[in-house]
């Protein structure tokens, strides 16, 4: 099983988005995902992830004709509806398909939290180190290029 450290750098290939900061956060049930904006118009979820003073914001609208609204309860407590989306996140060289709760981080220092439901059975927890799956993405892509 592989360590994590209290925040790493993840990929989520389906989204287009790479080495984006993420929080490991075990007291969480659900991982969730920076959205600025998101809205159901025919029946198809459309959002926008981030904000414009991310630096990898594009302003793309992603399009999911599959999601689901669940009442999910924050870190203050308060119960909020949110819209939950699957897609993959990539740590270490798992391609893991998850679900993510969408909501506005912009407060937050990381766009991402991941909770236990995904860190559960996979990975262990080290809140003294950081980084360690993307370092080891570095790691490899020195070796490759020598």
């Amino acid at each position: 099983m592989d360590i994590l450290g209290r925040s790493d750098r993840v990929d989520l290939p389906g989204l287009g988005l790479y080495n984006i900061h993420a929080k490991i956060d075990t007291g969480a049930y659900t991982s969730s995902l920076h959205c600025s904006r998101a809205e159901v118009v025919n029946e198809v979820l459309e959002f926008v992830l981030l904000d414009d003073e991310h630096p990898e914001f594009t302003g793309m609208i992603f399009t999911f004709k599959e999601f689901d609204l669940r009442v999910i309860r924050n870190s203050s407590g308060a119960s909020e509806h949110r819209y939950i989306i699957k897609t993959t996140v990539k740590i270490f060289d798992q391609d893991i398909l998850t679900e993510f709760s969408l909501s506005d981080r912009d407060t937050m220092r990381f766009p991402i939290l991941l909770g236990r439901k995904i860190l559960r059975h996979r990975f262990f927890i080290d809140v003294t180190k950081k980084n360690l799956s993307y370092r080891h993405k570095k790691s490899k892509k020195l070796k490759i290029k020598r």
